[in-house]
This record gives C-alpha cells, sequence and structure tokens, in this order.
C-alpha cells in the first residue's frame, strides 16, 4: 500500500476511528470518576553502624548496613513491624491487610530506606507511613546480634517525616485519559486498517486494473436519478455524468484492436449499468459522428429496446434463425447516425444463436457498413453469452460497478473470457462516488458554464426545456448499406422507424 492509500483508509474509517477515540476516552474517564482517591505519603529512615572512630571501622560498618539494607526493607511488611502500628493506631485490621497499604524501596548504593504508606484519608495515610518508619526502627535493633559492648551493631534514624498529602496518587486523572485516548485511537486505526485487508469489493479503477490486465477506458459518475434518466447523454448532455461517457468515447477511439471496431459490453454480474453504458456510449460516437450499430444481444433479459423506447418484438433473433432480414428490423433512433437491433423475442438456446455462423456473419456485415458495433450482452458469471460472442469481436469491454463487484467475481468474469479465447479490451468504472475517500472525480472538469446536473444562468432558456421525455426514433435521409444481409435496407429501416415513432 502507498501512502494515498492509508490516507484514503484514514478517510474512509474517519467516523469509527473518532467514535472509538471518544469511547477510549469516555472509558477513561468513567473509571477515574467511579475510582475512589487514594493518598501517599512517605517516611525515610537512615541505617547506620554504631562501630568504632577508625576509618576503616566506619567503612566497614557502611558496607556492613548496605549488605543489610534489602533485609530491612523486606522487613517492613512483615507481621513482627505491623503489628505494633496496628496496635498503635487501633487500626482493627489484620497485618497482611495492612501489608497492602505499605511499601518499602532502597535507592541503589544508599542506606536510606523509604516506607510509603497510602490510604483514602490522607492524614491517616501520613500518620501510618510515620508509625511503620518507627516500629522498624525499634524491630531492627532488636533482631539483629549485639556487640561486645553489648548494644545493636545497628541504628535506624527517622531522617524524614511523612506529611498528610494535599493532592490524591490516584486516580491519575491526566495519565488515565491519556491513555483511553490513545487506546481508542489504535483500536481505531486497527479497526479500520483490519476493514479495508478484508474488503473485496472493487473501489477504484486501479483494482480493477491489477484484476483485469486491461486499459481503464473510462469511469462513470454514480447519480441518484440514473433510474428516471438512463439516457443521460440524450437527456441531459452538458451534464457530469454525459461527459463521462464522452470521455469513454474518446478513449474508445485510441484503442488498437486491429482495424477492427466491434466490442461485446458486458460485466461479472447484473446491476452494474452495462446496458445504460452500452446505449450512452452509443448515443455519444453517434453525436460525435459515428455511424453506430447497437445490438441487444442479451437474449435472455433484453432492455436496450425499453430503455429507447422502441417496438423490441422483431429483431435479432429473427434475423439470426432466417425469418427476417436485419434491414428490416434495424431501427434509426434519436436523428443520429444511430441504429438499433432489438433483442428480439426470447429463444430457448441464446447461446447457441450467439455463437452460429450467422452471428459472425452478420457481425462481419456490420463491421463493414458501420464504424463501431456495439453488443449489449448479459453478465459472464451467471451465463456463458457474452464469452462466446466476444470470441467473434473485436473485444470485451467489462463494466465493473465500484463498491458492489467483488475481486473475485471481476476475477471470474476475467478468467471466462480468457477460456474462450477472447480479448479484454479495456474496463469501465461504473457507479463511481463523486464524494468521499472513493471518489474518482475531484470536481475540476465541471464548472465551464453549467452546473452540476443542469444549466446554469449562462445557458440560452431556450436550451433549458429542450428534453424529451420519451425518445423518437427518426429516420435519417440516407442510411448505410446492409450488404447481402440488409437488401432494400433502407425501405425496412424506414418502415420500422415510422412503426418505431408511431
Amino acid at each position: 500500500m502507498e501512502l494515498s492509500d492509508y490516507i484514503r483508509v484514514l478517510r474512509k474509517n474517519w467516523l469509527v476511528i473518532v467514535v472509538l477515540t471518544l469511547v477510549g476516552l469516555g472509558a477513561a474517564a468513567a473509571y477515574s470518576l467511579t475510582r475512589t482517591p487514594v493518598y501517599e505519603s512517605s517516611s525515610s529512615v537512615a541505617v547506620s553502624t554504631q562501630t568504632g572512630g577508625t576509618a576503616s571501622d566506619i567503612q566497614q560498618g557502611a558496607n556492613f548496613a548496605q549488605t543489610r539494607i534489602n533485609t530491612y526493607v523486606g522487613l517492613v511488611t512483615t507481621p513482627i513491624v505491623l503489628n505494633p502500628v496496628i496496635a498503635e493506631l487501633d487500626l482493627g485490621v489484620t497485618a497482611q491487610s495492612l501489608a497492602q497499604q505499605v511499601t518499602a524501596s532502597s535507592a541503589l548504593n544508599t542506606t536510606i530506606i523509604t516506607i510509603t504508606a497510602s490510604d483514602p484519608d490522607p492524614v491517616v495515610a501520613a500518620n501510618l507511613a510515620n508509625q511503620v518508619a518507627a516500629s522498624l526502627s525499634t524491630v531492627v535493633p532488636e533482631i539483629e546480634p549485639q556487640i561486645e559492648e553489648g548494644g545493636s551493631p545497628i541504628r535506624l534514624t527517622r531522617v524524614s517525616d511523612a506529611q498528610p498529602a494535599l493532592s490524591p496518587a490516584s486516580p491519575n486523572v491526566p495519565l488515565n485519559l491519556a491513555l483511553g485516548l490513545l487506546v481508542g485511537l489504535a483500536l481505531g486505526i486497527g479497526i479500520a486498517v483490519l476493514r479495508t485487508v478484508l474488503d473485496n469489493k472493487v473501489r477504484t479503477p486501479r483494482d480493477a486494473e491489477a484484476i483485469t490486465s486491461a486499459p481503464s477506458l473510462g469511469a462513470i459518475a454514480f447519480d441518484s436519478k440514473a433510474k428516471e434518466r438512463p439516457l443521460i447523454v440524450h437527456a441531459d448532455p452538458l451534464s457530469p455524468r454525459a461527459e463521462s461517457f464522452r470521455a469513454l468515447r474518446t478513449n474508445l477511439q485510441f484503442l488498437d484492436m486491429g482495424g477492427r471496431a466491434s466490442f461485446v459490453i458486458t460485466s461479472s454480474v447484473p446491476s452494474e449499468g452495462k446496458s445504460t453504458t452500452t446505449i450512452n456510449l452509443a448515443i455519444a460516437l453517434a453525436d460525435a459522428g459515428k455511424k453506430v450499430a447497437l445490438l441487444d444481444t442479451d437474449l435472455r433479459k433484453p432492455k436496450v429496446a425499453e430503455y429507447l423506447g422502441i417496438e423490441g418484438g422483431v429483431g435479432l433473433t429473427d434475423v439470426l434463425i432466417g425469418r427476417t432480414r436485419v434491414g428490416d428490423v434495424m431501427l434509426p433512433w434519436g436523428g443520429r447516425s444511430l441504429f438499433v437491433l432489438p433483442a428480439g423475442k426470447i429463444p430457448p438456446n441464446p447461446s447457441e444463436l450467439l455463437g452460429s455462423k450467422q452471428m459472425a456473419t452478420l457481425l462481419d456485415v456490420l463491421e463493414r457498413d458501420f464504424d463501431v458495433v456495439l453488443c449489449d450482452a448479459p453478465p459472464l458469471l451467471p451465463v456463458t453469452d457474452a464469452a462466446i460472442l466476444a470470441r467473434g469481436t473485436s473485444g470485451a469491454i467489462l463494466v465493473a460497478s465500484a463498491g458492489k463487484v467483488t475481486r473475485h467475481q471481476l476475477e471470474g468474469a476475467v478468467e471466462a473470457l480468457h477460456t474462450v479465447g477472447a480479448k479484454v479490451a479495456g474496463f469501465v468504472m461504473s457507479m463511481v462516488p463523486t464524494r468521499g475517500p472513493d471518489s474518482y472525480y475531484s470536481g475540476y472538469g465541471y464548472g465551464y458554464g453549467y452546473g452540476a446536473y443542469g444549466y446554469t444562468q449562462e445557458q440560452p432558456k431556450a436550451a433549458r426545456g429542450r428534453k424529451r421525455k420519451t425518445p423518437v426514433a427518426v429516420v435519417p435521409d440516407t442510411a448505410p448499406a446492409f450488404g447481402e444481409i440488409g437488401t432494400d435496407s433502407r425501405r425496412g429501416a424506414r418502415d420500422a422507424g415510422d412503426a418505431a415513432a408511431r
């Protein structure tokens, strides 16, 4: 992953990170507020020896005290030291219980013992530390062997008395809040990274390019009103989504397909926008002056005739079985050099028809008479129709829906094409978010005289109302010849167009 990927992960999961950070901070605050404040006080005693006055005696005494210091530290929490303290302060607890409130330590290479006592009452804590120090000072000389002159060689002297603390030692609210903040932040970032690692959806063109090993031909922006106006290039040609189809048209023209220009447009799974992508691309190509043949080769769930508002009862299936000629059923549409061949009746054997010699011959003739031939095909994973058809064209264009199709599904679609020897000409990302971390658009190209999804005040008023609810097939003055398959094509296309218009 690159730095941009990590930034995208943080942007995408910022809410989870913030929530968990606040939860950690709140948990730490709740813990701190529910704890009983505990105060600590410390008293110190110095350990010394009663020796002669010579330098060697003093040195030997200091060494002896140094070796015994850890023993005295350990005595602090024993009953022999704590029982007198309990009796003196009338605590009413056992030595074992009191030992949990008392600690002792000695700094390295010193003979000073620091005794620390803790209690919810600061005065009690100070008294407890002082009494433990006094008890230790009494006990140690008693347990040490006496010297020849009498008395103990060890003497403990209190060097500092404990004072009541002004602020509690625990809970340490600032420290707890800092730890809660860090733990919550780390947990949030961890979950964000885990979600990204486990996410198997194709979300960016780079993801699709890594799977397909094919170039990205374009990205179609997500439009919440796509179902209301599927033919965006025709209904609102100045919208950003229509502009993305024109960009797709431009990129398609730069593909080197060995002189051929017939494409199967398909997807991995249903509802990825392949039909609307095919139709809008065909309209954009026709607007650029190209002669375009649009074939509805989805012989299972045809949608082209429904979207374009034309009669689709007779079409491709009738041509392939020899029931009619292509020129009689291929309809001109929209006043452009765009001719549409509907799917016709749904046959019982779609795969056999699309892989037949008649279909190959039809594609050859259409490639000769048109600049571009586009075939709207079924998804690749449910059925094999698109893979069989793609083998007879110049290549397949895969439509991948951002955030919908999984990596496994896209890999399966590419494998299905490669299995039959079909070429993946490129891919198109559909339903790409226009906002957020997965956005492919930065909004830099859509401020030149028109708004996001409509016209600005600079546009002529007449242009604002120039929209049709239902496309009407218009017969051009001239129609391309369809060779042997389409004898009398102009007459058949004109009659079909008039019927669709009625």
